[in-house]
């Protein structure tokens, strides 16, 4: 149980991580798109070769279907509702003061609740794959680091825009973190008794909310500023997910 709470600390800090580096140094929005489809490569390749992959011995095609169509239908109802009150843009540095709510504290309000959300399928996967007994897999905290850092960097350059001082964005950041870290343990308690056809229907679930979530943001932005050579740097993500099985 430590672990879980430990490890997705961890991975919730890439976002802190990033946001203290941007404060500090300025980054190319080139480079971030690079870094977000690199770890839009790593996060495919962990849903697909870890998350599916370990529905599949413990459940059928109905409990898999039930879990992966479900998470990605709710991720994307929760989506529709975040980007509507100004989170459409938090994975991006120059959209951060959107705001079709007309006020700015309610936009800076989506993004991190629109973070957060994108943090809970991605750390869950960390205390499920605890849970399975397969320990802490290299892969998945280096898909999930890779993702959440231009996160962090992106969304934090688009709030300083909005006016949010350094101490205020760092608080969110901290926020996040816990959030993560609350994420994986809840993922490690759903799976610690419960049935293999339960454990398949839950790592389903986060499959399809991880995959709903890079589709709708992650990808969108990493091609528009990074252009072409991000096919080719998803694959490479992807290979290194492989590799590090």
């Amino acid at each position: 149980m430590e672990s879980a709470l430990l490890w997705g600390a961890i991975a919730g800090a890439a976002n802190l991580l990033g946001a203290i580096m941007v404060l500090v140094v300025p980054f190319p929005r080139r480079l971030i798109a690079y870094v977000m489809a690199l770890g839009t490569g790593a996060l495919i390749g962990v849903v697909s070769f870890e998350l599916l992959g370990k529905a599949m011995e413990l459940g059928g095609l109905g409990e898999i279907a039930l879990g992966f169509l479900g998470g990605a239908a709710i991720f994307t109802a929760f989506d529709a509702i975040v980007s509507r009150n100004g989170g459409r843009h938090r994975k991006r540095s120059g959209h951060g003061t959107e705001k079709p709510v007309s006020s700015e504290e309610g936009s800076g309000l989506a993004i991190f609740i629109g973070t957060i959300m994108d943090a809970i399928p991605e750390s869950a996967m960390i205390g499920l794959g605890i849970a399975q007994g397969g320990g802490v897999g290299v892969a998945l905290i280096t898909a999930i680091f890779l993702s959440n850092l231009p996160e962090g960097i992106s969304s934090t350059t688009g709030l300083k825009k909005g006016g949010y001082t350094t101490k205020k964005v760092i608080s969110m950041w901290v926020l996040v973190l816990i959030a993560s870290a609350l994420s994986s343990l809840l993922g490690y308690s759903l799976l610690d008794q419960a049935s293999e056809s339960t454990q398949a229907i839950i790592s389903s679930f986060a499959a399809g909310a991880i995959i709903a979530m890079i589709a709708s943001t992650m990808m969108p932005e990493a091609h528009e500023k990074g252009g072409p050579i991000v096919g080719l740097i998803t694959a490479i993500g992807i290979f290194i997910t492989l590799l590090l099985r």
